[in-house]
């Protein structure tokens, strides 16, 4: 009989999150999918749940439960990051490890044939709880015959723990709390309010009837939890990485021999992704230099390519931007691969006069000599204060452009990355301190105010905010700030 197991690292995301704030560990916690009053809660801690904070909530509402709360966001690339270098680590024990698509830190493993290599399936499990908790992470092992009953039990158990019959883990599993599980915030209140608390009692609604009611996605899971469905693991085999790898006899300062050897390197690396149908979509340059330092430096064309010239020129461009101060004694690259799509293009392709390409390939070069934050672009996002409703993205590719027509020529209202005090007289009200600007003929028109205030889930603002005519006739974005009684310039409008 195949064998399967489960780890489950609790509240991944939260893990990632209180190794950044240890001194949250103490309190309630929480992540949020963006940190506003409004914003829903996805992952808590045992603190947190004892206050009957459950995901789902949003902020406010968990505060109101408890004051102690401390929540923040982590992004979806440091938990991506994160998993794969988890996956990684747990095929030491096994070749099959397939990471959850729906929850991360969720892992699955093969299990079967591996008690030839150990004493017991449970010594292996302990070998991988002890790994885990040695790298800093909270988790648990459950090695037994399913998908979902090793799941359940890895969710509530702490260590690891072995079944050695089916009828032992399905016992187990059946008295996991819903709440201790993934299923939707909607589905998990409905069921307690029906009286079912444990995945044994959700097990026992008839099929029909968790149809009618809830569904065929709950339907799904239903028949996923009680094995009337059967999935083989599907573990994520791991690519063969394309390297190449040069020890120098002598230690090397020169540009131009530097790069012949980085050619070198090239070339067989090229050949290897052109039997792989790959493309280098970023090539990793590690050098080792004669006092022992190290330096890694990251190329990345405008678009996956397996022209050598393009990658080479970035490369010169790069270690032209840096000091090669010391001698360089060794040479690893390593071609991080992206797959070759081809398509055909539209005979009658309509020709734009801007060449994209062109403008793409300038900004690779502007990134390769300037660095990867060289070249960013504001995007929009939800946030309460004016300077958290956007943020900068690296911008890898410039869109196509879509112009359109307008009636009034917009202005442009340029944004301070710091608000900076405008005057420095305290006053207890925003009209005497106007009055005093326009006395001392710091203004001559203002609009407003227009109020912002709130944050009282992080740090409480009171902000009135004015457009303000100079007498130059600049128009400048000013805001009273109430708590600190004095006036900030924020931005001007052009």
């Amino acid at each position: 009989m195949e064998r399967i197991a489960c780890v489950n690292l609790d509240e991944f995301p939260l893990q990632l999150l209180l190794r950044r704030r240890s001194e949250w560990m103490i309190h309630p916690a929480a992540v949020v999918d963006r940190d506003t009053a409004q914003g829903v809660i996805l992952w808590v801690n045992e603190q947190a749940r004892e206050r009957r904070i459950l995901p789902g909530m949003r902020y406010a509402a968990a505060l109101s439960l408890s004051s102690e709360l401390r929540a923040g966001e982590v992004p979806d690339s440091e938990i991506e990051k994160n998993v794969s270098l988890l996956a990684e680590r747990l095929r030491f024990f096994t070749s099959d490890v397939e990471p959850s698509k729906y929850e991360p830190g969720v892992f699955w493993l093969g299990a079967t044939g591996l008690s030839l290599l150990y004493p017991s399936l449970k010594k292996w499990g302990e070998l991988i709880h002890e790994d885990l908790t040695t790298a800093g992470f909270r988790a648990s092992v459950a090695v037994g015959f399913s998908r979902f009953g090793t799941y359940a039990v890895a969710k509530t158990h702490r260590g690891a723990i072995a079944f050695e019959d089916p009828a032992r883990e399905k016992t187990t599993a059946s008295k996991v709390p819903i709440d201790r599980l993934g299923f939707e915030p909607n589905l998990r209140d409905t069921l307690e309010k029906l009286g079912i608390t444990t995945l044994g009692g959700f097990l026992e609604l008839p099929a029909s009837g968790v149809l009618r009611r809830f569904g065929s996605e709950v339907l799904h899971l239903h028949q996923l939890a009680k094995g009337e469905l059967w999935a083989p693991l599907q573990p994520k085999i791991p690519r063969e990485p394309v390297e190449g790898q040069a020890i120098l006899d002598h230690p090397e300062t020169n540009l131009d021999r530097l790069m012949a050897i980085i050619e070198n390197l090239l070339e067989p690396m090229r050949e290897s992704l052109g039997k792989r149908d790959e493309l280098i979509g970023a090539l990793v340059i590690r050098f080792e230099f004669d006092n022992r330092e190290k330096r890694t430096e990251r190329i990345e064309p405008a678009s996956p390519t397996l022209e050598l010239r393009q990658v080479l020129e970035l490369t010169r461009l790069r270690l032209e931007s840096v000091s090669i101060a010391s001698g360089v004694t060794a040479i690893a690259l390593e071609a991080k691969t992206a797959r070759a799509h081809r398509r055909q293009r539209d005979l009658f392709e309509k020709q734009s006069p801007r060449d994209l390409g062109a403008a793409n390939r300038a900004l690779a070069r502007i990134r390769a000599e300037l660095g990867e934050g060289a070249v960013r672009i504001a995007r929009l996002r939800d946030g309460h204060l004016p300077e958290a409703c956007f943020e900068w993205e690296p911008v890898k590719k410039i869109p196509a452009p879509a112009p359109r027509n307008v009636a009034v020529r917009p202005l442009i209202r340029r944004i301070l990355a710091r608000p900076m005090p405008f005057s420095k007289t305290r006053h207890r009200n925003p009209k005497a301190a106007l009055a005093y600007m326009y006395e001392d003929r710091l203004v001559e028109e203002t609009i407003g105010p227009y109020v912002v205030s709130g944050g009282w889930w992080v740090r409480e603002v009171q902000r009135e905010y004015y457009f303000v005519r100079t007498e130059s006739g600049r128009w400048l974005w000013l805001y009273y700030d109430r708590r600190r009684k004095c006036w900030f310039l924020h931005g001007e409008v052009e």
